[in-house]
């Protein structure tokens, strides 16, 4: 039985694109009875609206992005739910060359607080704050370099300034000088590092290990009125996620990201793969990146809060458990034979524990 109409499916030129790519070109939407169009949009905020306005079913989404849609934090309310992961890690911190020079221990390679608290020096040493870039003030780029600068000391709202480049334009941004540093998806911080613009400070995973990066985001109206749509998508997606996080496939899927639509380039996205020769590799299958836990959506919300982007009064499990909705994935992954999570909350992130997550969080 062949679900219609198509599901229309947005996405951004990124390395973490690949299951809804990869899905639709190996044929596990059409063999599932499911016909997916692909929506390659400039901006995260493209998305997002398209999300919010119906232009879009269904979307590769920031997870801070689709949780700041459906609370009201960028216009009216987005009816915005989120079923399942589509992959973990895949970001760097990159800067110009002569910060990296000027950061390099003395000693040789050391850990990522470390590393921070040089750049703090370097910061702080600069006339005015430097200009570092994140994909969207809703995103895990910024919650995570906000994160590990603050923990290294550094305050991201005086001693940097932070500007928003859609992730296919940051590198030649740097390679510019129109900033100082990004954090941003794969490949553009590898293809940084190829062309000599940049040089990598540290991949996210040093900051939170097993981080959740990109989710698949649903608009809720659809969801509703079609659930089987909604089970096939995510069952084509489980498919291509185990196949992308292969290694022996990585020389596929590079060239298949570096064709139309995305055409990307092909040696930057190979060695974010897995088993590929950059620092920091995409997870698109593995530690659960396909499960939504609740907690992560937590993790997010209660960073957002720290900076002062939510009000007090947010119940912020509930915001969670109303945005990420695991239970809409059960049957796709039973059907993928994918053993269960014991729990939706656990603790999460990475240099220290928050406060938040000591209390207890109702099923």
């Amino acid at each position: 039985m062949t679900v219609k109409p198509p599901v229309r499916f947005g996405l951004l030129r990124l390395a973490d694109s690949a299951p809804a790519v990869v899905a639709l070109q190996r044929g596990f939407f059409r063999e599932l009875g499911l016909t997916v169009e692909l929506s390659v949009e400039p901006s995260w905020a493209n998305i997002a609206d398209k999300l919010a306005y119906g232009l879009l079913d269904a979307a590769s989404m920031l997870p801070p992005l689709a949780l700041a849609a459906a609370l009201g934090l960028r216009g009216a309310p987005a009816g915005l739910l989120v079923p399942m992961g589509l992959s973990g890690g895949g970001n760097t911190v990159t800067v110009r060359r002569e910060a990296a020079d000027a950061i390099a221990s003395p000693n040789g390679p050391d850990d990522a607080l470390a590393r921070g608290r040089r750049l703090g020096q370097w910061l702080r040493a600069q006339r005015s704050p430097p200009r570092f870039a994140v994909v969207h003030a809703f995103s895990t780029h910024n919650l995570l370099l906000r994160y590990w600068l603050a923990a290294c000391g550094v305050d991201p709202d005086r001693d940097i300034e932070t500007v928003v480049i859609p992730p296919e334009h940051v590198e030649a941004a740097l390679a510019q000088g129109q900033i100082a540093g990004f954090c941003a998806g794969a490949p553009w911080g590898e293809l940084a590092e190829q062309n000599g613009s940049g040089r990598h400070l540290l991949g996210t995973s040093e900051i939170w290990a097993n981080h959740p990066e990109k989710c698949l985001a649903v608009a809720e109206p659809w969801a509703n009125a079609n659930p089987l749509a909604v089970e096939r998508l995510l069952r084509g997606l489980l498919q291509a996620q185990r196949l992308c996080e292969q290694s022996g496939s990585a020389e596929w899927v590079a060239h298949l990201l570096a064709l139309p639509p995305l055409s990307l380039p092909a040696a930057a996205v190979r060695a974010c793969l897995p088993g590929g020769s950059g620092r920091e590799h995409i997870r698109f299958h593995a530690g659960l990146a396909w499960y939504p836990r609740c907690s992560q959506a937590l993790w997010f919300l209660a960073q957002m809060l720290r900076w002062g982007w939510l009000g007090t009064e947010i119940d912020l499990p509930r915001a969670a458990r109303r945005v990420y909705r695991p239970d809409l994935l059960a049957a796709a992954a039973d059907a993928e034979g994918l053993a269960w999570p014991d729990a939706t909350y656990t603790s999460e992130g990475g240099f220290c524990d928050d406060a938040i997550f000591d209390q207890p969080h109702p099923e």
